[in-house]
């Protein structure tokens, strides 16, 4: 079994192994997140399905805008809630309508903050008003298009959904069902509410609990995948390793040339606890046990150390058997 003492020994020899290889790493990026098992699952636990749903309009006004330039843009989106953390709008770099507002700021509806106006060939022209949200920390697209014009991220989730403190007062607290109509309505309210249509849409839920997965920016370890990949291909390409029948060569070729880094923490109570140990300043000790993360570190007995409560992703371990 994957729990006994042999096979926990090279899973934690492994993890261990690979920190000091600077391939296993802390960090914060986004990830599927269930509200209701409150932890990190990987993309085979979610499973999209077309449903009925509302894509909405939405006025962000132009900050200062000169003669002759629009004085507002329109944006739709199928989570008018999330606009609470935008931190830009987005238009294409090639679109003749919004060219002259690249640079500029707009008005962030019920926040009081100014974002900026981007550019990025992500944007579909032909989509809506050829002008988008971008909420980095609660669209992995967005995430992607944040990280390439470091924009800020912003979490305005609490691990079971809800409103946290980084949003506006009013809406603290509220799940994401009643965010969504009070934000609606106090659009509305304010006359930024322009059209609201019935639209279909891709609704990713947890196989497990069949709640609606969050993306969600939370710190969690990883897998850094882009050398792995690489040797992966490699012996692919190189013919010692070899497909039956062949032409799947393919699809393994799109999957290692379009590989992320692999998220290996689970906030569960049963796996093979992280061998990671943290001090009052939150510095990060890895070690086979604690004594030995001491050890190494030069840490003496009576520095307070608290082991991470995470465990590991099922595929690390059990994906370990041929090394055990």
């Amino acid at each position: 079994f994957t729990m006994d003492d042999g096979l926990s020994e090279a899973v934690i020899e492994t993890f261990v192994r690979l920190h000091a290889e600077g391939l296993i790493y802390r960090g914060q990026r986004l990830v599927n997140w269930d509200p209701v098992l409150k932890t990190a699952i990987s993309d085979l636990e979610v499973v999209s399905e077309e449903e009925n749903g509302f894509l909405w309009s939405i006025r962000y006004d132009v900050i200062d805008p000169q003669p002759g330039e629009p004085d507002h843009v329109v944006v739709a989106t199928t989570r008018p809630e999330t606009l609470l953390g935008d931190t830009a709008v987005m238009v294409h770099p090639e679109d003749g309508r919004y060219a002259q507002l690249i640079g500029k700021t707009v008005k962030l509806p019920l926040t009081g903050r100014e974002i900026p106006i981007i550019a990025d060939d992500y944007v579909d022209r032909e989509f809506g008003t050829g002008v988008v949200k971008v909420t980095p920390a609660h669209d992995f697209n967005d995430y992607a298009v944040g990280q390439r014009h470091t924009l800020p991220m912003i979490n305005i989730l609490t691990p079971d959904a809800r409103i946290n403190d980084n949003a506006p007062e009013k809406y603290r607290g509220m799940d994401v069902r009643s965010s969504r109509k009070t934000v609606l309505a106090d659009l509305t309210a304010l006359g930024l509410l322009v059209e609201e249509k019935a639209h279909k849409l891709q609704v990713p839920r947890g196989d497990r609990t069949g709640q609606i997965i969050e993306p969600y920016l939370t710190d969690q370890w990883f897998v850094m995948m882009d050398t792995l990949g690489a040797r992966g291909l490699e012996l692919v390409e190189n013919g010692s390793v070899k497909f039956v029948p062949e032409n799947w060569i393919n699809t393994y070729r799109h999957w290692m040339e379009n590989i992320q880094d692999w998220c290996i923490s689970r906030q569960l109570w049963w796996g093979h606890r992280i061998p990671a140990w943290y001090d009052a300043e939150g510095n990060i000790f890895v070690g086979r046990s604690e004594a030995e993360a001491r050890t190494k570190h030069g840490l003496a007995d009576d520095v307070p150390l608290i082991r991470d409560n995470d465990v590991l992703e099922t595929w690390f371990s059990s994906s370990l058997w041929s090394h055990s």
